[in-house]
């Protein structure tokens, strides 16, 4: 998985894993959790997190779907000033947040065979982070691309 968001430091590389189940050939559901770090402002912020997802899955031609769901995001953001920076890090203090966001996004399900299939997608998710003990911060726009791609075996 590759996360990208806007006023990030960077593109993100990270893991984790999902659970896919199809009710007929149009509709399926999946979870999925998994694990994101992300630096801001020269790594003057970083926030990690637990994404846990659930997401509505519809199919309109057999490896085709559109994929639309909600996250609830655990996240830590902490705070590391220079030296010397407004007082230095003793001003800033560390926050565990949970929030809620939603995504919506669609992508390509390809057999490989009777058990394994090889996925891919993107989706969009929208998430505000709200880093209320850093100034200046408040125009930071963090919401993400989730580009997945894996092996989906089968039971």
């Amino acid at each position: 998985m590759a996360f990208i968001t806007e006023d990030s430091d960077g593109v993100n590389v990270i893991g984790g894993v999902a659970l896919r189940v199809k009710f007929s050939d149009v509709l399926g559901v999946e979870g999925s959790i998994s694990y994101r770090e992300e630096e801001y402002a020269d790594g003057f912020v970083s926030a990690t997190g637990w994404p846990v997802m659930v997401t509505g899955l519809i199919y309109p031609i057999p490896v085709v779907y559109g994929a639309i769901g909600v996250g609830w995001y655990n996240t830590t953001i902490e705070y590391t000033p220079p030296p010397g920076f407004l007082g230095g890090p003793t001003i800033f203090t560390s926050e565990t947040k949970q929030q809620f966001g939603w995504h919506f996004g669609g992508g390509l399900e390809l057999p490989l065979g009777s058990i394994l299939s090889l996925v891919g997608d993107v989706r969009y998710v929208f998430l505000d982070y709200d880093f209320e003990n850093v100034p200046g911060s408040s125009g930071v726009k963090n919401d993400f691309y989730v580009i997945t791609a894996g092996l989906l075996f089968g039971l």
